[in-house]
């Protein structure tokens, strides 16, 4: 018998019977169990397995977690609950998170012909969670209630913390629109869904099959030939058929919300190709109601013509049929998805009864047809139409009248959201319908050029005469058409009529291909514009998202396209809008072939379509081929297209909307970053492609803004920033806290246009913490190379040992190769505590960072010190006006204490400032090291207005200073001649910081330099914007910190925003090309 059995779930998989007979399990001691809260909704009390434990009945839950969000199916830990006062505790059996009272013993869990509980419920007994498909829905998803798993929180910590907050997975998400949207579809009830065939399948075909079906095919057969027509088919079917594949491998890699081609698009490439997309081609869908309406309107004005009843005019009277067709197609539409349905599916038999009616005409030959020039088949008609024909076309203008038959492959898209399940429905009914249109357009082809001669009179005295010259098909039955060939062909728009087995079923499919185009359009264009409303993406237009009853029609979709269409009809220029709405057509199935390779190209884990039928690059192709059919269906109208399109790219790129779908445009610039980021890795450094790459110890990145909008000023679009922030923590550090503040402060960095990086360590000290993000901030190549610190205005109040570890940082950073830049401010640079974002001893801030720009309002009015600091921590952000940028550039350190201004001069808010260059020299070469420097200057290419050079920089400085800088040291210093040798050395050792007698008089000439630096800063900088100053170095070991800082503070007190600057001492400069 096995001490630590295996859990029950693992015996029965693993064991035999006789095997687990041998492994009972030894009881062990427990404070908890598992108890399990129904997943029934609205339950109230705890479903319990009619074959489970006693013991999990037995436990009252607790009330309070019961109607919490634990209801959602979370498993919780409870106390144990004895079943009687008098019960000794249980005994439960207990390996790894599976446990098992004692009680349940009468059940063994080895027996499992009586009682498959613990067969049954592996991870229902468990705190840790089984794979469930409702643990990765989003919230309120329509198809089911979202779950929510255990955080690892719950199953990693000790049981005396609080869980931590749950939260949503990277881009799961809704914003609230989704939500709303999602919780709206979620609570309907009764909801009317499609299948593929009544959803895609029919609505394709129906626009598919419009009216150039029975008006202009025949013309086409007559113009480019049997061969060329089926080509023009074919061609025109590529290129639907590579969009349906791409439409297909899009709509299957994943859950497919309503918005057709809007939808598909933005959430894949964005939503800036998807809101400009998204926008035409809800326009062009309300347009082209107007364009099928009208066909149909001037059908039935032709026939009242013919007939002599026109009401007014055929003008006119077009208006008043389109009015009154499109109103009853609103109507129709309003009445709710399964009317429209039940319309198209009327509208397509009668459409098919027509198309079968025209081939068996093809078979029958009447004598009283043979005027019109249809003989029924014939090998010699067959052969005199098998090339072509051009009669004032060409073969690409026969093309660009044909394609726009070949569109309307996105019906069923369109309406993506009523269709039960879009994922197998679109493939199979878009590919489907692509195919069986194609046939039998190209039937048609083949069909009406082996049975029809080009030329034909329509008038009986075109009789042959015996012994003419005759050559033509139709002269060996007796018909001479000749004398018409210089006309347009018989091949015509009424030929489908003279041929079919009974006309006017032709008249009637005409009929049916307009209305059905129209009726999928009129319905197409509200659910597409609906989903555009609802994402937020354009202001103004959000009132139009609004859906209705339970399948949430767009009624006020449906009334705007009502209106769009009918003033299309009213002003019935179409000739001119028809190329404009096929190139928008173009436009859209464009982009969703771009967007399958740009996907694929992505290499995103997350693209995983379950078609599998497309090719990355079949689809750029048919992405080249729609671009290349838009020029050929009309030029000026694909620009016009090119352009609204990339003016409404560019308004969203710049409106940035709060969205994020996951797009592959976010995949591919990842995988565009890892790529290059590696690349960098493989080149040497170069002086020429040296940039600064500054680590700039900001703490919370809005606690030192000057620090950081100084920083960014030769930073932005030049070098990396990384905003480091240590968070002191002498306890158990809260990583949790720690990655929320750091997507937090990401944001606060975002949402100002700061282009930096915030990266967070926890040490036990500012040192440590800062050695950290010394040896690992960035990646790759993009690693910092310079320390960025703030002056320490308050080292001599607080306590020395921050002096020491402050001093340590610049030792550090010059170890690891860093250059050290220092800024100070007179008035300081930490407004943490005006804006209440003091740290307590762990690190933690008290409050969240703002997330408001120029937060310049503190609720409180402020002293002056604190208005004067909340000023001073702004003026970087202002526009400098006319003044210097003074550059004291006194030792080489490489070039970094001239290439930091220099880039600082180059942006807008410091244009008008000069650089001026001090250099120290001697007193009898003055000019001839002005001359060396502005030579070396003008090889750097860097522009300069002035050169001083500082010959009496060795000058004793006024007793005033000395006596200052004497009063600064005074309380740090050792005084190792008043005390014993031993006791002077123990004292050093524990207080390193000490300044010792014989140090201050080995550096007592570079201690006066400092306060005589000073001095001359203040004679000649006094009035400079910024100050940029070679940093005094101090040999470690050598210089105490509290002698080093106050070399700092001594050269840097009382003057302008002032830079002290050391690079690595290697040459960030070059004049070589």
């Amino acid at each position: 018998m096995s001490a630590s059995p295996p859990p029950p779930a693992a015996a029965s998989d693993h064991l035999s019977a006789p095997d687990a007979l041998k492994s009972r399990p030894t009881p062990s001691q427990s404070r908890f169990q598992v108890d399990l809260v129904s997943e029934a909704a609205g339950d109230g009390g705890t479903a319990v397995a009619s074959d489970s434990p006693p013991e999990y009945a037995a436990v009252p839950p607790f009330d309070g977690l019961r109607d919490s969000e634990e209801a959602k199916g979370r498993f919780r830990v409870v106390n144990f609950a004895a079943s009687s006062p008098d019960a000794a505790p249980a005994e439960i059996a207990q390996n790894g998170d599976t446990v098992m009272s004692e009680s349940s013993q009468q059940h063994h869990h080895y027996d499992t012909h009586t009682n498959t509980y613990y067969l049954r419920t592996f991870g229902h007994n468990t705190i840790d969670a089984v794979p469930n498909i409702d643990f990765y829905r989003q919230t309120a998803a329509p198809l089911g209630e979202k779950l929510i798993r255990p955080t690892l929180s719950e199953l990693h910590d000790e049981l005396d913390k609080e869980p931590f907050e749950d939260g949503f997975a990277n881009g799961e998400e809704l914003t609230p629109a989704e939500e709303a949207a999602a919780k709206e579809a979620s609570e309907s009830k009764g909801v009317v869904k499609f299948g593929w065939i009544k959803g895609v399948l029919v609505r394709c075909m129906l626009n598919i099959w419009g009216v150039m079906l029975f008006i202009r095919m025949t013309w086409i057969v007559g113009q480019a030939g049997i061969a060329y027509s089926c080509i023009i088919v074919i061609m025109a079917t590529v290129v639907t058929t590579i969009t349906g594949c791409s439409t297909s491998a899009i709509a299957t890699n994943g859950f497919v919300r309503g918005g057709g081609a809007y939808y598909l698009i933005s959430r894949s490439l964005g939503p800036e190709f998807g809101g400009s997309i998204g926008l035409i081609f809800a326009f062009a869908n309300a347009v082209a109601v107007a364009m099928y309406v009208v066909g149909f309107a001037e059908t039935v004005v032709e026939l009242l013509n013919s007939s002599g009843a026109l009401m007014f005019d055929v003008t006119n009277d077009i208006r008043i049929v389109g009015t009154i067709t499109v109103i009853l197609l609103l109507g129709i539409s309003v009445a709710g998805m399964e009317w429209e349905a039940k319309a198209q599916i009327f509208l397509l038999v009668i459409l098919i009864s027509a198309i079968f009616n025209y081939f068996i005409g093809t078979f029958i030959r009447v004598e009283s047809k043979e005027k019109f020039g249809f003989f029924s088949y014939d090998v010699g008609i067959l052969a005199e139409n098998f090339g072509p024909d051009f009669r004032g076309e060409t073969f690409f203008s026969v093309f660009s009248i044909f394609f726009p038959a070949a569109t309307g492959i996105l019906a069923g898209a369109n309406i993506s959201g009523d269709l039960a399940d879009p994922q197998m429905a679109i493939p199979k009914g878009t590919l489907l319908a692509i195919l069986i249109t194609g046939l039998v357009y190209m039937g048609v082809a083949i069909s009406a050029g082996a049975s029809i001669v080009r030329d034909a009179t329509g008038i009986e005295s075109n009789m042959t005469i015996n012994g003419s010259n005759c050559t033509d098909a139709a002269c060996k039955f007796g018909y001479d058409f000749t004398s018409c060939r210089p006309a347009a062909g018989s091949l015509v728009l009424q030929v489908m009529s003279v041929v079919s087995g009974f006309g006017p079923l032709i008249t009637a499919g005409v009929f049916s291909a307009t209305l059905s185009s129209a009726l999928a359009s009129l319905v197409s264009a509200p659910k597409v514009f609906q989903a555009l409303c609802k994402d937020n993406i354009y202001p103004g237009i959000g009132v139009f998202g609004k859906g209705y009853g339970k399948n949430n029609e767009p009624l006020r979709g449906y009334l705007l396209t009502f209106g769009i269409a009918l003033a299309f009809i009213v002003i019935a220029e179409l000739n001119v809008i028809a190329p404009i709405i096929s190139n928008f057509f173009l436009a859209s199935y464009a982009l969703i072939n771009f967007s399958v390779f740009h996907a694929s190209l992505a290499n995103s884990p997350g693209w995983r379509p379950s078609f599998k039928y497309y090719n990355m690059w079949v689809s750029l192709a048919g992405a080249i081929l729609c671009c290349v059919v838009m020029f050929i269906i009309n030029w000026w109208a694909a620009l016009l297209t090119n352009v609204i399109v990339l003016s409404l790219y560019i308004y969203v790129s710049y409106k940035k909307p709060d969205v994020n779908w996951g797009s592959s445009t976010q995949a591919l610039t990842y995988h565009q970053a890892l790529t290059h980021s590696l690349q960098l890795c493989g080149v040497a450094d170069h002086i020429k492609t040296y940039r600064p790459q500054c680590l700039v110890m900001t703490g919370a990145p809005n606690s030192r803004p000057a620090l950081l909008h100084l920083v960014h000023a030769f930073t932005k679009n030049v070098g990396l920033m990384v905003c480091g922030h240590v968070r002191i923590s002498s306890r158990r550090p809260n990583f949790k806290e720690l990655n929320s503040d750091m997507v937090r402060y990401q944001r606060w960095l975002l949402h100002n246009n700061s282009k930096a990086f915030y990266t967070p360590v926890v040490g036990e000290d500012l040192r440590q913490g800062t050695q950290y993000l010394l040896q690992a901030a960035g990646l790759g190549r993009l690693r910092p190379n310079t320390l960025v610190l703030g002056f320490k205005n308050d080292w001599r109040i607080g306590d020395i040992k921050d002096v020491e570890t402050y001093i340590n940082l610049m030792h550090d950073a010059f170890d690891f190769q860093y250059g050290v830049v220092i800024l100070r401010l007179r008035e300081g640079l930490d407004i943490s505590h005006i804006q209440g974002q003091g740290t307590d001893e762990d690190g933690k801030a008290h409050t969240q960072p703002l997330l408001k720009k120029d937060e310049r309002s503190p609720a409180l009015p402020l002293n002056v010190a604190d208005q004067r600091l909340l000023d001073a921590s702004q003026q970087f952000q202002q526009k400098q006006g006319k003044g210097t940028i003074d550059v004291w550039w006194l030792f080489d350190d490489g070039g970094l204490t001239l290439l930091i201004p220099y880039l600082i001069a180059n942006k807008k808010k410091w244009k008008d400032c000069k650089i001026r260059v001090f250099i120290g020299g001697k007193i009898n070469r003055i000019d001839h090291d002005r001359r060396a420097m502005a030579t070396l200057l003008s090889k750097f290419r860097i522009d300069f207005s002035d050169i001083t050079v500082l010959g009496d920089i060795n000058t004793k400085p006024k007793s005033e200073g000395l006596t200052e800088f004497a009063q600064m040291i005074e309380p740090y210093k050792l005084r190792e001649d008043d005390m014993e040798q031993e006791a002077a050395e123990k004292l050093k050792s524990e207080e390193p910081w000490r300044i010792t007698d014989n140090e201050l008089e080995l550096y007592k000439a570079k201690s006066n330099r400092q306060v005589r630096l000073n001095e001359l800063l203040k004679e000649h900088s006094s009035t400079a914007n910024l100050i940029v100053m070679s940093m005094p170095l101090a040999r470690k070991g050598a210089v105490s910190s509290a002698l080093y800082m106050a070399w700092l503070d001594t050269l840097s007190k009382d003057l302008p925003p002032i830079l002290l600057v050391r690079g690595n001492h290697q040459s960030v400069l070059t004049f070589y090309s």
